[in-house]
Formats: C-alpha cells, sequence, structure tokens
C-alpha cells in the first residue's frame, strides 16, 4: 500500500514517538560546515523527518547528500519528486529546484520563478511546511547571508509551528539567522552546538 493510499483524505502522516513529525531546515554561506555538526549529532532513532534547502550553485551537481552522509546515522538523500518524509530520513533540495511538502506528506520539486533571487527558497518551504504540518513543524535557520527564511518563519509561526535560529556569535555569516530573529517569531536562539539537543529534547519527548 502506498503513502498516498494511506492517506486517502490528504492527511500528512503522523509518526510514532514523535511529538513534531517534520524539521525544515535553512541554510546557505557556511552551510555545510553547520550542518555536519547538527546532524552528525542526532541519534539514528530520531523519530521525525528532515527537509532542508541550501542554497547552491544552480549549474553543478550536488555532492551534499553523499558529503553529509558519511556524518550522521540518519539516512541522507537528494529530494525527488513524489518522496514519502519518512522518519530519520533527511531530504536535500536539489540545485536549482524549490521543495515543497505537499498536503499528503510527499515532496514536490519545482522550477517556479526564483524567491528573492533564490531557488531552492526555504520560505517556499517553510509555507508548505507550515500549511501542512501546522502545530507538529520545526523550522530552523543557520548561517548564511541574505534573508530567506525570515517571511517562512513567520508562517510556521503563525500556524503553531517552533523556530529556532542559530545565534550571531556562531554563525559563520549571521545574516540569514539575524532576519529570522528580527521577524520576532523565533522560540529559540541558540549556538550551533545546543540546537541538536534542543531539538532531541523537543521531538523525542
Amino acid at each position: 500500500m502506498t503513502r498516498k493510499a494511506e492517506n486517502a483524505k490528504g492527511d500528512p502522516p503522523r509518526f510514532a514517538k514523535a511529538s513534531f513529525d517534520i524539521v525544515a531546515i535553512a541554510s546557505s554561506a557556511g552551510g555545510l560546515t553547520a550542518l555536519t555538526k547538527l546532524l552528525s549529532t542526532l541519534p539514528k532513532n530520531f523519530p521525525a523527518a528532515i527537509a532542508l534547502v541550501q542554497h547552491l550553485a544552480p549549474q553543478h551537481r550536488s555532492l551534499m547528500s553523499e558529503i553529509l552522509a558519511r556524518h550522521t546515522a540518519l539516512k541522507v538523500k537528494q529530494a525527488e519528486e513524489d518522496d514519502c518524509l519518512t522518519p530519520g530520513t533527511v531530504y536535500i533540495a536539489p540545485p536549482d529546484y524549490h521543495l515543497l511538502v505537499n498536503s499528503d506528506g510527499t515532496l514536490s520539486l519545482s522550477q517556479s520563478k526564483l524567491v528573492n533571487y533564490l531557488r531552492p527558497s526555504a520560505d517556499l518551504l517553510f509555507a508548505s511546511v507550515a500549511a501542512t504540518y501546522k502545530d507538529r513543524a520545526i523550522a530552523i535557520v543557520l548561517t548564511g547571508t541574505g534573508k530567506d527564511g525570515a517571511k517562512g518563519v513567520q508562517a510556521i509561526h503563525k500556524m503553531g509551528g517552533t523556530v529556532i535560529a542559530q545565534d550571531q556569535k556562531s554563525s559563520e555569516f549571521p545574516g540569514m539567522p539575524n532576519a529570522t530573529i528580527n521577524t520576532g517569531n523565533v522560540d529559540f536562539i541558540l549556538p550551533l552546538d545546543e540546537i541538536s539537543p534542543t531539538l532531541v529534547s523537543l521531538v523525542m519527548k
């Protein structure tokens, strides 16, 4: 039976032993180092799915999934059209594609117009996650330049989800997290090394 058949009403899946079903992460400049540190300290039995937007050069094939997979016990893959969100799996937006979460918990890829000159856009990912998972979603904004994610976290917050921003001191490039913090919709402002244990506490409590 397919995930779509299991969710005939179009409802997203709810994962056992998880207080939140999905963690959506945005990063840009300095992101590979930050993501490696964050994902390497999450346990293999982490019971939520993770969707990730990292700004990448659109003209090159990304090796990010292979690199991150070497540093984490979680399964890491480049997201594909119609992937079903699964606990303990990290889905990475491919270069030059927006990553969206559908109402039934599947993923879509889109080459619709750039958002703030970006594709993939964290704002679009966060908005789709907020619409689908509401108060069972966590959004994280890590190091990066610009303000991608700041608009999207407002949607997460409005729907009752939880927002985490990396603090300025531990961010290699604080533009993105600072823009998120300045929205006033952030629940936790944390050093990078405190984000993983906070996630575990929130999701696995």
